[in-house]
């Protein structure tokens, strides 16, 4: 690959020269933050590099949930998180799925509400009683927030109804649904061609120096300068900056089309640590992050006999027990957590600016982080 000087005069002043906004990262919030600073400066030029051929973190890897909070997250998140913060950050994912529905459209994003489920197996049958506790407590939250009255319920007829083994019960949230990513974030590419915004792809950028009116950015083609860096790599995040992100790796498996399945939704099971969906007749599953906090917390984009071995179990056991069936897709995405899930949007410098720890959230509040960062400049 050429670097910066092998470049002719054409191409330096195309796409190197005179960047207003320098934006890293082609996922959801890269895309949103320029597409947000175009409107606001129609005549600026605005550059998004990314160091892959595709978006290198989440935003076209994660499993397709247009997801807020679950029963028994949101209560784990209570026991640990100050109750504001918590009702806080839904909030904002609430707003978020709205937010992206109205950038990208339903039908680009192939959105189906068909509900999620939130699933109590007897491993955790000791949590039972105090999650039906709160149903009515997190009903008044949501209600609050959505405008929408009873979106919790409890529905004990769930293992009957797909033929689920294990499962004492689970928390039925009528308002989730599951999108097509892949479509997405192709559609997030056009409207910002569309918008004159310059995109390139296998640029990683390496480290940055801010000076007064410029900063200077160190690519793996050499340097180049800009008015002003805005870094949106979330799990990656911590090889440019100093902030409570880090990267979480998940992976993911799809099964072989399973003729007559009758599941149709989103799930997570054991807290969120595990989720599977439906993908027309085949399974999408993922988690198993917990099984090696200490391993998963990694930006290398690989599976692991670990986790492989839990998902296939998972899939043998509860989801789809005396099936056959094969694994035709395996993945890893990145994504970046931190002390608390509140996503970090913040000016770093005058001229630096971040949206990063989307929290495992990112469809729910990516296209709205990359507008509140936009604000910022």
């Amino acid at each position: 690959m050429l670097n910066i000087e092998q470049l002719s005069f054409w191409e330096k002043q195309s796409y190197f020269e005179e960047i207003d906004f320098l934006i890293v990262g082609a996922g959801i919030v890269g895309y949103s933050t320029a597409i947000h600073l175009q409107e606001k400066y129609p005549n600026a030029s605005i550059l998004i590099v990314e160091r892959g051929y595709l978006p290198s973190g989440a935003s076209s890897k994660n499993a397709g949930f247009a997801c807020f909070g679950s029963a028994t997250e949101l209560l784990d998140d209570l026991d640990q998180m100050d109750e504001n913060t918590v009702w806080s950050t839904v909030q904002k994912r609430w707003e978020g799925l709205n937010y992206l529905k109205s950038i990208i459209g339903e039908s680009n994003l192939e959105l189906e509400v068909n509900g999620s489920w939130d699933i109590l197996t007897t491993k955790n049958a000791d949590k039972i009683p105090f999650v039906r506790s709160k149903i009515d407590y997190l009903n008044q939250q949501i209600e609050a927030i959505t405008g929408e009255k009873k979106v919790y319920s409890e529905d004990l007829g769930l293992s009957k109804e797909f033929n689920f083994q294990g499962i004492e019960t689970s928390i039925n949230n009528r308002l989730e649904g599951q999108i097509n990513t892949g479509k997405m974030i192709h559609r997030f590419y056009q409207k910002a061609i569309e918008k004159g915004i310059k995109v390139l792809f296998g640029i990683d950028v390496l480290s940055f120096e801010s000076t007064e009116n410029k900063v200077l950015i160190n690519i793996s083609q050499g340097e180049i300068t800009a008015r002003n860096l805005l870094i949106c790599t979330n799990g990656f995040a911590a090889q440019l900056i100093d902030e409570d992100v880090q990267p979480a790796r998940a992976q993911v498996i799809v099964t072989s089309p399973i003729p007559n399945l009758q599941m149709k939704g989103t799930f997570h099971y054991d807290q969120g640590y595990y989720y599977f969906r439906n993908v027309d007749n085949r399974i999408l599953l993922g988690g198993g992050r917990n099984l090696d906090f200490k391993g998963e917390t990694t930006t290398q984009m690989e599976t692991t006999d670990l986790v492989m071995n839990s998902l296939n179990k998972l899939l043998k056991e509860v989801i789809i027990p005396n099936t056959p069936y094969s694994i035709e897709y395996k993945w890893a995405g990145i994504m970046g957590v931190g002390s608390t899930k509140a996503p970090i949007v913040k000016k770093v410098k005058p001229n630096v600016g971040i949206g990063v720890r989307m929290g495992g959230m990112g469809v729910a509040i990516g296209s709205l982080i990359g507008k509140e960062l936009s604000e910022l400049f």
